[in-house]
């Protein structure tokens, strides 16, 4: 099961200036990655429909134990 988490792209109008586009990142989303204030990404443009955002450098895990499999995945 994929978590979605829609959002809308803002436009900042200055005067005299051309638009400029913003896109928000959730903040459960980047706890979730642990993405933090001044992490440097990119985008990567795979097609007009599909972007992906590209993290530069990722910190390694905060934890040393994996999370635990799902062991009901799968079952009827």
């Amino acid at each position: 099961m994929q978590t979605t988490y829609p959002l809308n792209v803002q436009a900042i109008r200055s005067t005299g200036q051309q638009p400029r586009l913003y896109v928000t990142f959730p903040l459960a989303l980047a706890a979730a990655i642990g993405l933090n204030p001044g992490d440097r990404v990119q985008w990567e443009l795979l097609d007009r429909g599909e972007l992906h955002l590209v993290r530069l450098a990722s910190p390694p895990p905060s934890t040393r134990r994996r999370a635990p499999r799902d062991r009901t995945a799968g079952q009827i």
